[in-house]
């Protein structure tokens, strides 16, 4: 066994060990849109469309109406609301464009041509607001709540949930009484109308297990339906079937006392991971879904940027709160401010900078590098191993 192939052995096998890494940062993501065909029990998606193809956050799809798609989008270092017409292929319009902060988790509301969305503004308070969709002025619609997400139950109750210090709470309130009152404590995301019904889902975690649970907002009474094992984000068919995607797979629940998720539909494209929140039209012919940009992606932007010396793009593929190792656990240093300074001092007194791919691996999150380096016209080799989670570079390793 040659040198190279013992290198790359000894980092497939160390990467089996290491446990998969999560953050906060916000991932560079993107939205599709497809066609949903359902016959029966067979349900079929086809004619995939990347609706967002755009660098940075794209999320939370939903349906403005049947040829209408709302997402939360980035637009010159913010998120704004647009629409996407489905017909013609393109962006109709940007909803908002609020200089003061950045918009999340369209919703049209109903009855009506305007939109709710929450607001996060840059001195962090965080509000629902509606969305006049002619001319993009706002109104404040639930004070003093910081919410996480939202569902209209009607056209003047609204369902949501309000974030308490590291929890969320369930929340209704009707515009028209003009009251509110609190329905579940600790709750997840992922609220949904249930199909041909008065109630809607939500996640609950309860004894340390993820349940789907319902609920008749009026009279406040909750059941549970499934526990959804390690999956958060679902969405109901119009045949009260449920769909949720996972790693590179959409999957289907028929419920039923023993109900279990069978896969639907798996995916090759390698921009297609770590699928999450899922939207369908009212006539289920359309499904909608986020999916993250691949880690591959991710390490070529990377190595893209440094080849250019181009410190802000270089650092902004990398999470907060990145660690550096040396291998097999050698901790050099840890942050991205650290990790800024001295790349830009590298990229500052290195001549004749350029590494190229040898050789690479893509495991899951994490792709190894061969790579030959030049710098200051001396040639060196170096294995590198990146762990890609939520769209950024969370720990790198170097085997030199």
């Amino acid at each position: 066994m040659g040198p190279k192939k013992t290198v790359f052995v000894a980092v497939f096998v160390f990467l089996l060990l290491f446990p998969f890494l999560t953050g906060n940062a916000q991932a560079n993501t993107e939205v599709y849109l497809f066609r949903l065909q359902m016959n029966g029990d067979s349900v079929r998606l086809s004619d995939p469309r990347n609706i967002s193809n755009n660098e940075g956050y794209d999320n939370q799809p939903s349906f403005y109406d049947e040829n209408s798609v709302l997402f939360a989008a980035t637009r010159d270092g913010q998120t704004d609301i647009l629409k996407f017409n489905i017909e013609e292929g393109s962006t109709s319009s940007w909803i908002s464009d609020t200089p003061t902060g950045s918009e999340y988790s369209p919703l049209r509301i109903p009855a009506t041509d305007e939109v709710s969305a929450i607001r996060l503004d840059i001195d962090g308070l965080q509000r629902l607001y509606r969305y006049n969709t002619d001319n993009g002025t706002s109104e404040l619609l639930v004070p003093k709540m910081k919410i996480g997400y939202q569902l209209w139950y009607a056209p003047d109750i609204l369902v949501f949930t309000v974030l308490s210090q590291d929890k969320m709470d369930l929340w209704m309130t009707d515009f028209t009484k003009g009251t509110s009152k609190m329905l579940q404590k600790n709750v997840g995301r992922s609220l949904q109308k249930i199909p041909n019904t008065n109630l809607i889902s939500y996640t609950s975690a309860t004894d340390q297990v993820l349940e789907l649970r319902s609920i008749d907002p009026i009279s406040g009474k909750t059941s549970t339906i499934t526990d959804l094992k390690d999956i958060q984000d679902v969405c109901w068919l119009p045949d009260g079937s449920l769909v949720a995607g996972k790693g590179k797979r959409i999957y289907r629940m028929i419920i039923s006392e023993n109900a279990e998720w069978e896969p639907l539909q798996a995916f090759t494209d390698t921009n297609i991971n770590a699928i999450s929140r899922i939207a369908v039209n009212t006539s289920g012919t359309r499904l909608a879904f986020v999916a993250e940009t691949s880690p591959e992606t991710i390490v070529q932007k990377q190595l893209d940027a440094c080849n250019r010396r181009d410190i802000d793009a270089f650092v902004a593929t990398f999470s907060d709160d990145v660690a550096v190792y040396e291998f097999p656990n050698k901790l050099s240093y840890k942050g991205v401010t650290e990790l800024r300074n001295r790349y830009s001092a590298f990229f500052e007194k290195t001549g004749n900078l350029h590494s190229k791919i040898v050789k690479r691996m893509v495991i899951g999150n994490k792709v190894i590098d061969e790579e030959e380096v030049t710098a200051n016209d001396a040639i060196f080799k170096v294995v590198a191993v990146y762990e890609v989670a939520e769209g950024r570079i969370r720990k790198m390793t170097f085997i030199r």
